[in-house]
């Protein structure tokens, strides 16, 4: 048995695939199957230990991206799809695996063009409100769509099958699933565990700031700009983002000494420097830890508010503008909804906006802990289990 699986080189990606092939290997391991190989066909790793970790095989395939906007990189990312689609189809072929799970994003192009002209059976993932382009090209032809909006379901119904209130062939293979998530991430750390882990004082309320592993540099200056003030009544845990790690812990330490508060003592002002933690990444464990400290979480609307859901969390969501289809703005608003969190545009951010919505939801109790509910009631558990039984059913059968 075989089963490969696909997805474009980012966390929002390549985290829902490592949590899948978690589940299957559950299901390899309790039933005893015997000579299953799992793969991971990307343009780069991602991250290699996770992948020996789950006994992933890498497997290498460069692909171009074709943008919306014009740039001449178009023109040359033509060729590195084509090559990138015939190399894939090459190797596809030599492994002829029974089922292809495939997350979208650009990288995944070339092994489901590949499953589609060798005909092996292809589930993929759509974690938007809105699918990306790959995504949605291959829902007319995969034998299963997993969703975690269910909003996203209309964008996957062909437009004549729409018109009839029958169940329809398309929306019969979609299935709400939620999203996939690494076991146990859905469980934070105890609060006090976290606290102690961060070295945080006992009384003041947290605010996670999550910008991606590559950090949102909008995000992460109005959170700067926002410090003196912040810190006078909260304590911040900051992913800044690797490469911008350096960049903003220099100017935190700046921002820190030049605006100190008149009313403090020099001790007391040392404190305020404790009261905030920049960190570049945060891997597993240290996101379970934030997560089990956080009072509040401030972030985009990439599919990392399935994770505040599950750990019922309230939010303070910011989109990115010019995402595909707008994709971020109707996750955010989707889940506002919801009554889970508050939205506010890129355009409207400034660090003033952001305090006052901040204080607004942490000084109300009672609003704090109807966000929470309600964000624990969003969330679809089981989502990655779901999915690698489908998997596991169709690479069995395809196998007798």
């Amino acid at each position: 048995m075989k089963i490969v699986f696909t997805g474009g080189g980012t966390g929002g990606h390549f985290y829902p695939i490592i949590a899948v092939a978690q589940k299957v290997n559950q299901i390899i391991d309790r039933e005893n199957i015997i000579g299953a190989k799992l793969y991971y066909f990307s343009s780069d790793p991602y991250d290699k230990e996770l992948l020996f970790e789950n006994r992933l095989i890498y497997e290498e395939v460069k692909t171009g991206k074709l943008r919306t906007y014009f740039s001449f990189k178009n023109f040359v990312d033509i060729f590195k799809i084509f090559f990138g689609t015939i190399n894939a189809i090459f190797k596809i072929f030599s492994i002829y695996p029974d089922v292809i799970f495939g997350k979208g994003g650009y990288d995944s192009f070339p092994v489901l063009f590949a499953a589609r002209i060798l005909n092996i059976p292809i589930i993929i993932h759509e974690s938007d409100s809105a699918p990306g382009r790959v995504n949605k090209w291959a829902g007319s032809f995969a034998k299963k769509i997993a969703i975690s909006f269910p909003e996203t379901a209309q964008c996957f119904i062909k437009n004549n099958d729409a018109k009839d209130n029958k169940q329809s062939p398309s929306l019969n293979k979609i299935a709400c699933t939620g999203q996939p998530m690494r076991t146990g991430l859905e469980y934070p750390e105890n609060h006090e565990q976290s606290f102690e882990y961060f070295k945080l004082e006992s009384d003041l309320p947290v605010i996670l700031v999550l910008g991606g592993s590559l950090g949102a540099e909008l995000i992460n200056n109005t959170v700067l700009d926002g410090l003196p003030r912040l810190l006078k009544n909260y304590q911040i845990i900051h992913q800044t983002g690797i490469k911008n790690f350096q960049s903003v812990t220099q100017r935190a330490e700046v921002v820190i000494n030049q605006n100190p508060d008149p009313s403090l003592t020099p001790q007391e002002s040392i404190n305020y420097k404790s009261r905030y933690t920049p960190i570049p990444f945060l891997n597993l464990l240290k996101i379970k830890m934030a997560a089990g400290a956080a009072t509040i979480i401030i972030s985009r609307a990439g599919s990392s508010l399935f994770e505040f859901a599950a750990w019922g969390i309230p939010s303070i969501l910011i989109p990115i503008t010019n995402s595909n289809d707008d994709h971020q703005r109707k996750n955010a608003f989707n889940y506002a909804r919801a009554g889970a969190c508050s939205v506010i545009e890129e355009a409207n951010l400034t660090a003033n906006i952001l305090i006052a919505e901040i204080e607004r939801i942490t000084n109300n109790k009672t609003s704090l802990e109807k966000m929470s509910k309600n964000a624990k009631a969003f969330y679809k558990p089981n989502a990655a289990q779901k999915i690698a039984q489908a998997l596991m059913d169709i690479a069995l059968s395809h196998e007798n």
